[in-house]
């Protein structure tokens, strides 16, 4: 028989100054989220006071420099951070349009020059700007390699034309940071721009009517003939591509912890539904069959929750977790599916109403698996950098 020692066991995730920033998290909701969640679903936006206040927090900074106005921490801390807003009510809708800066920024503060981000990173990390990334294009989708909107050098500025679809935080934006082709075809001619919403010739749409993330308003632009200043160039020219693969691995974290952190809501949400409600003279709680159900989806929010927060750690250690990023996030794809359809069938009509939680998150959870990298593109991708093809 082996004998077992009991080890002391420290959970980085459960730090003293961690379980603070979760409590303040969990506060925030508390304070300026719960009794106004469901009029942001009917308003298609968030106002622009929840960024200023998620500023004042702490929040909207987390993950950023504090040399660039941001309020320092990990990737590690982040995770904390969405997972007690998560759990305490916040949507998946309402973190990406509340955090879009996560996106927005970060090539800014890796390769930009001080005066952009005097300009652009340190107002929008204090909440007085809000940023957007403006990838995606009308026919091509999750495959960046291939855009069309190009930026061609005339003087001191680029003239872009081109058109972007389903960009979050695409209303309310005041800048966006914009890849644009200013090369050859491939992933070696892209490049970075942040075109200002003032700018002449860029129209932006009205916000794109969706299934979920109703909170997180998603625009379209068209540019025609647009003059940015050189100056507006992110880093080198033509390394784009390169500055994009960077946020890769952070931004499919983030949405794996949207994907168990949802999920773990909905059980939250669940369990407490199954202790009071009575059919035939006894809490569903009582039957067997629902016990399983909860006993199943607790288990895939625990297996989805433990290796993201594995991968999140080697990735603030600074490994290479291109392929276990894509693999955490489609894992939290598949937990956030499952366990917010069981939520749904549990809550029984009730959970079929417009405006019950377990209904908001059931649609919201369906577009983790195409949002960030669709699951078959990153189960392709993972596939090749684990030397399966």
């Amino acid at each position: 028989m082996i004998n077992v020692e009991t080890e002391p066991y420290a959970d980085p995730f459960a730090t003293e100054e961690r379980r603070a920033l979760a409590d303040v998290a969990r506060r925030f909701v508390a304070d300026h989220v719960s009794d106004r969640h469901d009029q942001f679903e009917r308003d298609g936006r968030l106002p622009r006071d929840l960024h200023e206040a998620a500023a004042e927090a702490g929040l909207l900074g987390l993950g950023f420099p504090t040399e660039v106005g941001g309020s320092g921490g990990t990737l590690t801390d982040v995770v904390v951070r969405d997972e007690a807003m998560l759990g305490a009510g916040a949507s998946s809708g309402l973190m990406s349009a509340l955090f879009t800066n996560g996106i927005a920024c970060p090539h800014i503060v890796g390769h930009g020059s001080p005066e952009q981000i005097d300009r652009w990173v340190r107002p929008t990390l204090a909440g007085e700007l809000i940023g957007s990334l403006a990838i995606t294009e009308p026919g091509g989708g999750s495959d960046v390699n291939n855009l069309t909107s190009r930026a061609t050098k005339d003087g001191d500025h680029y003239i872009v034309d081109g058109a972007k679809t389903y960009i979050t935080s695409g209303t309310r934006a005041d800048y966006f940071t914009t890849a644009v082709r200013t090369g050859g075809p491939g992933a070696t001619g892209i490049s970075l721009l942040v075109i200002e919403r003032d700018s002449d010739g860029l129209e932006v749409s009205a916000p794109l009517q969706k299934m979920g993330w109703r909170c997180s308003d998603t625009a379209e632009l068209a540019f025609t003939d647009v003059r940015v200043p050189a100056s507006h160039l992110v880093g080198e020219q033509d390394m784009g591509f390169a500055y994009i693969g960077e946020n890769f691995v952070g931004e499919r974290i983030g949405l794996a912890v949207h994907g168990y952190g949802l999920a773990q809501r909905c059980l939250d949400l669940t369990v407490a539904w199954c202790r009071d409600r009575k059919t035939f003279g006894r809490p569903l709680m009582g039957r067997q069959v629902v016990r399983h159900k909860l006993v199943r989806m607790r288990e895939s929010i625990e297996a989805s929750r433990a290796y993201t927060r594995q991968v999140t750690l080697r990735a603030a250690a600074g490994e290479q977790v291109v392929a276990e990023a894509c693999m955490a996030k489609n894992l939290a794809v598949d937990t956030a599916e499952f366990v917010a359809d069981e939520a749904v069938q549990l809550h029984g009509g009730m959970g079929y109403m417009i405006g019950t939680e377990v209904e908001r998150h059931y649609r919201d959870a369906r577009l983790l698996g195409i949002g960030g990298g669709a699951t078959e593109v990153l189960t392709d991708l993972a596939a090749k950098l684990l030397g399966y093809g």
